[in-house]
């Protein structure tokens, strides 16, 4: 059993505004540390005290001063901490305890227009650090890993420094389970629905309008996977998202349009294909095919790289825990099965011994 340490440690500036955004209402943030981190936190105006076993009070202390910084006021104004600023604050926190040294690029923060977007545990940042020296990537993992959000973070990085010239957004128009009919409108208004989440992440980091004007301009292109056949896409960031959904074609199709100075990212969860019963993803099948090709890279992510609500990490977690049962039933009652006919045959082959006899 590990021995308790007590950590003191003293935030400054003294500022009751900073230190009361800094608990939260009700101290809800430094009760949400507490039970996350497995530490128990008093304070006293800005001298805190953090009790647990060493490395959780040391990760505790860091944090707090860490957050303590976030409260610095922005043109007079003191920003107040929520739940999901303290909640991304922890996983990377986990994170830096997590690591070893030099495993992974800690200085990998990618700026936009919208501040410095950085990866929150070791698996972003390798991912980051791979699309940054790969010219193919693929992300593959369950919601909430930032797959596709670092993605577009990366892309519009590499357009603001100019190192390409033009992002080209795209993924596959598959109804995820739900039929939507015909959907009225022009091309746009028809696909606008499928691709939501790739303008969500541009407008967050660059704003509505100067989105709106790379558009018109074609800078910025949001488009279907099936416009991409017959196209060559040089000086480009091209974002191929839910990937899962496409044909083996399809992929092969993508992959093959990638031109002179472009970066491709590939974004997908395979456990969540809507393709029609007996149709191969084409994620799947460039898993297979192409793992061992040199300048593409392969990120796989977990239920432990969910940085949305913490109920969504156990969400997927209880859905790979029963998936794994499902398997083991299956392979059993596989082996049941095969064990069965070899007794059938061998019993077979003993009764026509007997008659020959």
């Amino acid at each position: 059993m590990s021995t308790l340490v007590s950590n003191e440690i003293i935030l400054e500036p003294e500022d009751n505004k900073r230190l009361s955004s800094l608990c939260g209402p009700f101290d809800d943030n430094i009760k949400q540390i507490e039970r996350r981190l497995g530490v128990e936190i008093t304070y006293r105006s800005n001298a805190f005290k953090v009790l647990g076993e060493p490395q959780q009070a040391s990760g505790a202390s860091e944090l707090l001063k860490l957050l303590y910084i976030e409260t610095q006021p922005v043109k007079g104004v003191i920003p107040d901490l929520d739940a999901e600023q303290v909640h991304l604050a922890i996983q990377e926190a986990r994170c830096l305890e997590r690591a070893e040294a030099g495993h992974y690029a800690k200085d990998v923060h990618i700026r936009t227009k919208r501040g410095v977007i950085k990866p929150r545990n070791p698996n972003q940042s390798q991912y980051v650090d791979n699309i940054i020296n790969h010219d193919i990537s693929f992300g593959i993992g369950p919601a909430g890993t930032g797959k596709t959000y670092l993605a577009v973070a990366c892309a519009v990085d590499a357009l603001e420094r100019q190192e390409v010239r033009r992002i080209l957004l795209t993924r596959p128009a598959v109804e995820a389970g739900e039929k939507l009919g015909f959907l009225p409108g022009d091309l746009s208004q028809k696909v606008d629905p499928y691709l939501r989440p790739l303008y969500d992440a541009l407008f967050e980091m660059l704003g509505f309008e100067k989105v709106e004007k790379l558009m018109e301009r074609n800078v910025i292109e949001v488009a279907p996977l099936a416009y991409m056949r017959g196209r060559t896409l040089n000086d480009a960031f091209i974002i191929l998202d839910e990937s899962q959904n496409t044909t083996t074609e399809q992929m092969k199709m993508f992959l093959t349009r990638i031109g002179f100075n472009s970066k491709a990212v590939i974004t997908g969860d395979i456990t969540q294909v809507d393709l029609p019963r007996g149709v191969r993803s084409g994620l799947r099948h460039s898993i297979d095919v192409l793992n061992s090709v040199n300048d593409i890279s392969f990120n796989f992510f977990n239920a432990t790289d969910v940085v949305r609500h913490p109920v969504v990490a156990r969400i997927v977690q209880a859905y790979e825990a029963h998936d794994a049962e499902q398997e083991k039933i299956r392979k059993a009652k596989k082996e049941e099965a095969m064990k069965q006919a070899e007794d059938s045959a061998a019993a077979a082959d003993k009764s026509n011994k007997s008659d020959k006899s």
